[in-house]
């Protein structure tokens, strides 16, 4: 036999290098009137940006502002945030948490238990969100129709299921789930079955596949047994709508216009709003505006992008950047009034740039495709009802019965009750009638569930505007010399643009 030597690692060495790259975070409190700064710097790995927003996210914090630096392997971001009320963050516990939570050896099997943190809401949340390790997953990309949930929740609940937490997204004539089951007590009575979960697959999979008016549409249904370690929801429903490429549907989108990408006009912005919803565009909603350009000296794609304020923009944006294969080095994040401004200056993870018209096209629509799956479009509805078997698939039969179709549905567990948002339109995609609203109002109130029409989604503070001093311009500045360094280069003009910057509801 042929020796082959190598090099020895100590079993113990990987977490030690891990402990070397401990992010380092500060809860700042003093610098700003209005907000919290949340600064961490920390060795650059693979995904920790996206691993930093989903935490913020997670934790039901607002971001209104966001600075991001990591090129030399190392990062220096700054989140400006408060919780959903405007209000700066005041528990001490927070710091430890968000360090502890962004440290991959302490999530690790052996190194006690994961973190967990309560937050204003008082959802518990540890680094990967809610625990539904004990849960089924669903997941799905198929064609949207009327009725789709119904149909699938009724499979669920004829098979012994009980929809425990999950979420629904629509965007462009898809519809992708995850949806976190448990057995009822009379399923779990029942003596096992090696492929239940299987038998379960099989047979959405059919409902799905019959009311199908296109033959060969594309659809992917996968039915897992409870596991460790899930995927974040969101992040997960971000990449099914991604691998199902919902995005090549629909005109290429239009350009940023410069001007009010690059001044602070309000009016401008607003007025730039109300155009887009005369021109056609579903209420509430806002023409996302994307451009590409390469700085060829540095290597960088340059991403703008302009599109309505609202929460969890920046993190919907991250994950599509992330599933493009594309790690941001640089990004400064805020808004004009209603419009969410952001920038950011990329490469792929090979080292490339966005090289060709095709592939700018690409980037493009994913990134419109990323910031449309969570528009806010239709009725909002908050139902909350004592959790029981079947609650679901009885809710969505209603609906179906009233002619409603949903685009969106979030679903959660909190102590003893089933808490749901849903976001309705007509099976027509027509906006739903007040009077159509009070019946099904009624028709749930016999069943013990109630409704209530949301007035506007929390995570909304108050637009205000805000400024950060600029640093003296230096003689010359608008002039890359060939002693400029990349850093003074950047942060002028991000520097530039943060005068103008509000608040970004992420």
């Amino acid at each position: 036999m042929k020796y082959v030597s190598g090099p020895y690692f100590e079993p113990d060495f990987d977490p030690v290098l891990d402990r070397f790259g401990t992010p380092g975070v500060v809860v700042d409190n003093e610098t700003r009137e209005d907000c919290t700064l949340v600064k961490v710097d920390s060795v650059n790995r693979d995904g920790v940006l996206l691993e930093m927003v989903q935490l913020l996210t997670d934790l039901d914090l607002v971001i209104s502002k966001s600075y991001i630096s990591s090129d030399g392997g190392w990062l220096m971001d700054v989140f400006h945030v408060t919780d959903q009320i405007g209000r700066k963050l005041t528990d001490p516990s927070l710091p430890g948490f968000i360090q502890q939570a962004l440290v991959p050896f302490q999530r690790r099997p052996g190194h006690g238990p994961s973190p967990k943190f309560t937050t204003c809401l008082g959802n518990v949340v540890g680094p990967g969100g809610p625990d539904v390790s004990d849960c089924a997953s669903l997941e799905f990309t198929v064609p949207d129709r009327p009725g789709l949930l119904s149909s699938i929740t009724q499979v669920l609940v004829d098979q012994g299921c009980h929809v425990a937490s999950g979420q629904s997204w629509t965007h462009s004539g898809r519809a992708a789930g995850v949806l976190y089951v448990t057995m009822t007590a009379a399923a779990e009575a029942q003596p096992p079955h090696q492929s239940r979960w299987a038998h379960i697959e099989r047979l959405v999979s059919a409902v799905v596949d019959a009311r199908e008016s296109v033959s060969g549409a594309r659809r992917w249904v996968c039915m897992s047994a409870p596991a460790p370690g899930r995927v974040h929801t969101e992040r997960r429903l971000h990449q099914l709508m991604h691998d199902d490429r919902d995005y090549e549907s629909g005109p290429a989108p239009t350009p940023v216009d410069e001007e009010h990408f690059s001044m602070g006009d309000v009016r401008a912005a607003t007025m730039m709003l109300m155009a887009a919803r005369r021109s056609g565009a579903r209420r509430g909603a806002a023409d996302t505006r994307v451009t590409i350009d390469n700085w060829e000296e540095r290597g960088y794609a340059v991403v703008k992008m302009t599109s309505r304020d609202r929460p969890k923009l920046l993190f919907d944006t991250v994950c599509g950047l992330t599933d493009m294969q594309y790690v941001v080095f640089h990004a400064t994040v805020g808004s004009q009034g209603p419009l969410a401004i952001q920038e950011y200056y990329i490469r792929h993870k090979d080292g490339r740039t966005v090289d060709s018209n095709a592939e700018r096209q690409k980037v493009s629509r994913c990134l419109v495709a990323a910031v449309e799956r969570r528009a806010s479009h239709g009725v909002r509805v908050e139902v909350r009802a004592a959790d029981r078997s079947g609650l679901l698939s009885d809710f969505t039969r209603i609906l179906r019965e009233h002619g409603l179709s949903l685009l969106r549905v979030e679903l959660k567990r909190q102590k003893d009750e089933a808490v749901g948002t849903f976001y309705l339109v007509t099976d027509s995609g027509g906006e739903v009638r007040p009077e159509v609203v009070r019946a099904v109002r009624a028709r749930v109130g016999e069943m013990g569930i109630s409704l209530e029409v949301a007035k506007e989604a929390p995570g909304w503070p108050p637009v205000r505007k805000t400024s950060v001093p600029v640093q003296p311009a230096a003689a010359g500045q608008g002039q890359e010399g060939s002693g400029s360094s990349l850093g003074s280069l950047l942060w002028s003009h991000l520097g530039k643009l943060s005068n103008n910057f509000g608040y970004i509801r992420s």
